[in-house]
């Protein structure tokens, strides 16, 4: 009994770690080109979009967990319906899901 726990803590960990490897590769792919790998927006295109400071607390405590899921699955526009971050097409509802604490972690 004792191996079989053993084992399914090993493969959740194996699986939990691949998951987050995933939002980092996605994040790389998908998000770093404005955000940069870092979080902090100082990319060409996140000067050009005034691109909040991910790694900042008070930038994180503006939006919540489901807001950054539909800023991810949908986009952002400004009040004059100006696209500011376009949605991300090519991942799964799941991989989206797991930005979220990917985005949270870049929190100082």
């Amino acid at each position: 009994m004792k191996k079989v726990k053993i084992l399914a803590l090993i493969l959740v960990s194996t699986s939990v770690s691949s998951f987050a490897a995933d939002a980092a590769s996605n994040w790389k792919e998908q998000c770093a080109k404005c955000h940069g790998d870092d979080g902090k927006g100082e990319t060409k295109m996140g000067r050009k979009l005034s691109i909040g400071d991910l790694t900042e607390a008070k930038i994180q405590e503006k939006f919540t967990d489901d807001q950054a899921f539909k800023a991810i699955k949908l986009g952002l526009t400004d009040s004059s319906g100006k696209t500011t971050m376009k949605a991300i097409e090519n991942i799964s509802d799941e991989e989206m899901k797991a930005l979220i604490p990917f985005v949270r972690g870049l929190k100082k």
